[in-house]
């Protein structure tokens, strides 16, 4: 699918360099979704443009290559000094960044955080932690290293999905659906045929963009 877009790529001291992706839609944003595994969420601008939402900028931060430390950077709890690092990196070093080198300064109300995965988790973390700067959580298959804290903090709108041929992660997406619901946020929880991998949370993401801002 052609571009009519942009994709901008910077890399950050953070971590001996980590790379942040931006896709810049054709129009000024008029929303914007901040990612962890940003190379291949960032790509995803192109099923945008084919949907009927509003002019969408994705901020997609890049993971670490070794697993274990993308974990303990996306999920609270297993390493809190590795986590509060990226924690920084990711929702202060990376959105003054964007602010200041794409002049686009939205809202909360304007503005999700989105991940698939492991990056589900960081999603919810972030949101449940800041939510002055994230209204909507978007998150595909949620991991299961991060749960619903007995007391939630913050009750972020939040948009869940997981497949029915991956079980696990369905499961982790309803604990949370539940746990926020019946603590009164807006939350949505879908179930679909699919499995844990990319096709199936890229075909998802132009319907999560669409009711985190209207289409």
């Amino acid at each position: 699918m052609s571009l009519a877009g942009e994709l901008v790529t910077e890399t950050f001291e953070y971590d001996g360099g980590r790379e942040v992706t931006v896709y810049v839609p054709a129009d000024r944003p008029e929303a914007v979704v901040f990612a962890g595994d940003g190379k291949v969420i960032s790509q995803w601008g192109s099923d945008l443009e084919a949907a009927d939402v509003p002019s969408t900028m994705i901020v997609g931060v890049h993971r670490s290559a070794d697993e274990t430390l993308r974990l303990h950077e996306y999920s609270p709890g297993f390493d809190p000094e590795r986590f509060s690092a990226h924690e920084k990196f990711f929702c202060e070093d990376v959105r003054h960044w964007a602010r200041s080198r794409f002049g686009v300064a939205l809202p909360a109300e304007r503005t999700a955080v989105c991940g698939v995965s492991a990056g589900g988790e960081l999603a919810l973390a972030m949101g449940l932690r800041h939510p002055d700067g994230y209204g909507t959580v978007l998150c595909a298959s949620p991991g299961g290293g991060y749960r619903p804290p007995a007391e939630l903090p913050t009750l972020p709108r939040t948009y869940l999905v997981a497949g029915t041929q991956e079980p696990f992660f369905l499961q982790n997406a309803t604990r949370w659906a539940d746990a926020l619901g019946e603590a009164g946020a807006d939350v949505v929880l879908t179930e679909r045929a699919g499995s844990h991998g990319g096709a199936f949370w890229r075909e998802e993401f132009p319907l999560m963009v669409a009711w985190a801002f209207g289409a």
